[in-house]
């Protein structure tokens, strides 16, 4: 896999219709096949009105994750245009669900296709399509006493994090692969071996 993929940058969604259907593309960038099953659910569930919500997904997992569901519509009219659209921009670490309202005229199989891809394109184009590098995630869990010089560390190397206060306080920290060794290093370093670090 490369150093850099294309996936969206955030989440966004387009409406189109189509002799009386409506269709909405939702996109969201996903990390884990969990995230975008999560995603998927989230949709149906705010959609559950819908008459289909078709799900595709691409996932950086090991081994690579690619998913698509007609949703009821006629076989290879609906999830497959919508992965297609993902496949051919490249993209990955991303989730995509067409809503369709059904508006009373039957609209082919190959009608059908055209919609789904235009809302997944749409969609896409909405959120943004951006260059992101893998990241992974640990935690680290140290007494008070080590806890300023931690948060210290992870704000000057300016990494994603947040902190959990209870008997003891815990970083969540999701960082570029590429760091991730090296901050775990520093954190050792600054706390002579006292924080616990955990992958997630």
């Amino acid at each position: 896999m490369a150093d850099s993929y294309r996936t969206v940058e955030g989440r966004a969604e387009a409406r189109s219709e189509v002799r009386g259907s409506e269709f909405i593309g939702h996109v969201a960038p996903v990390e884990t096949v969990e995230d975008a099953e999560a995603f998927v659910a989230e949709i149906r569930d705010a959609y559950a009105d819908a008459t289909h919500n078709v799900p595709a997904y691409r996932v950086r997992a090991s081994p690579f994750r690619e998913y698509s569901n007609d949703d009821g519509e006629p076989s290879g009219s609906a999830g497959k245009p919508a992965l297609n659209v993902l496949q051919q921009r490249d993209l990955e670490n991303v989730a995509a669900v067409v809503t369709r309202y059904y508006g009373g005229t039957n609209l082919g199989v190959g009608g059908l296709a055209r919609s789904y891809s235009r809302a997944v394109k749409e969609g896409v184009d909405a959120a943004g399509v951006v260059e992101a590098v893998p990241h992974e995630r640990f935690a680290v869990t140290v007494e008070y006493d080590d806890s300023g010089s931690v948060r210290g560390l992870l704000e000057s190397a300016g990494v994603e994090f947040d902190a959990d206060y209870a008997a003891d306080v815990t970083f969540s920290v999701r960082v570029p692969q590429s760091e991730g060794a090296t901050l775990r290093d520093r954190i050792r370093s600054a706390t002579s071996g006292r924080a616990d670090i955990e992958q997630r």
